[in-house]
């Protein structure tokens, strides 16, 4: 292992410095249930999204750590390391300059991520190739292809499995050119933007001025987003072809991407990475990845 996986260790041991754990849940008059929730032992907030059984085994903070270090061997250099808990540990790896990508001129790059998840919700381990645009601050992972994909088991004594770990994780850095290729297949298609939202989207109901509202508020957001992202890559002016606004795939489904990680109404006070999680669940950035690839 080397210093730079062990330094990344280091971070995610010292960002996530507590433990989840079970706790029998009581009701009125401090009654005992049969049902038990987790809970971290720094704030005492709950954890994950539905109770457990008293013989749940939460993972730790040290396998978190084994996912990491295994995650740093993907790559050759780690520029930049990312950790955020919701409801588990995600952490996001950065890989050196030398990866990345440039899809239009040189102004439109992308950067490899890898982000590790480790939820509490009763799933995989999961380490997903994804992708930084630094056009716009776009991050992202497209689900269409399974091998941008690892799926790891939860077992105990991961850090025991290391050589395990690291060959699962391999996968990934042959995906970074099949990724890009992808990307490149987007940037190729030319899509109407008008039609492309209306197939996100749908259009607003005639009835409705609320619908009316709503629709041309987000289209004005997605359009203002798109002309400015234009301007800095130096491609040419927006080109209406038989009443439409024609663009690349890939400008296409950055501009919903980026409005739903960026401008989409969230409620509450998400933060910024809770923002890209949420933007990488949308049903319409999927819709919109779908539509990019295949039309």
């Amino acid at each position: 292992m080397n210093t730079l996986s062990h330094e990344a260790g280091r971070i995610v041991k010292e960002t996530f410095n507590f433990d989840v754990k079970p706790h029998r849940l009581k009701g009125p008059d401090n009654v005992a249930t049969p049902w038990w929730g987790l809970f971290r032992t720094d704030t005492w907030e709950p954890v994950g999204p539905r109770s457990v059984s008293p013989r749940y085994t939460a993972h730790t903070t040290d396998d978190v750590v084994a996912l990491t270090e295994a995650g740093c061997q993907v790559f050759d250099g780690i520029m930049d390391l990312k950790c955020h808990f919701s409801d588990g540990h995600h952490v996001v790896l950065q890989p050196s300059s030398e990866y990345r990508q440039a899809i239009y001129g040189t102004n439109d790059n992308v950067f490899p991520r890898v982000w590790i998840q480790a939820g509490y919700n009763g799933t995989c381990f999961s380490a997903s190739l994804g992708l930084h645009r630094d056009l716009c601050r776009n991050e992202m992972m497209l689900q269409s292809v399974s091998q941008f994909h690892v799926k790891i088991k939860h077992t105990r004594s991961l850090r025991a499995k290391m050589d395990d770990l690291i060959h699962q994780f391999q996968g990934l850095r042959a995906g970074w050119s099949n990724l890009v290729d992808t990307i490149r297949q987007m940037e190729n298609r030319q899509v109407s933007m008008k039609e492309f939202l209306i197939d996100v989207y749908g259009a607003p109901e005639e009835n409705s001025g609320r619908s009316r509202t709503i629709h041309t508020n987000r289209v004005e957001s997605i359009f203002r987003r798109l002309t400015r992202e234009r301007m800095r890559s130096g491609r040419p002016e927006l080109a209406r072809v038989d009443g439409g606004w024609m663009v690349s795939a890939w400008e296409a489904f950055n501009a919903v991407q980026g409005y739903e990680q960026h401008d989409a109404s969230r409620k509450g006070n998400p933060s910024d990475f809770e923002r890209i999680l949420k933007a990488n669940s949308s049903p319409n950035v999927r819709r919109a990845e779908t539509l990019a690839l295949v039309g």
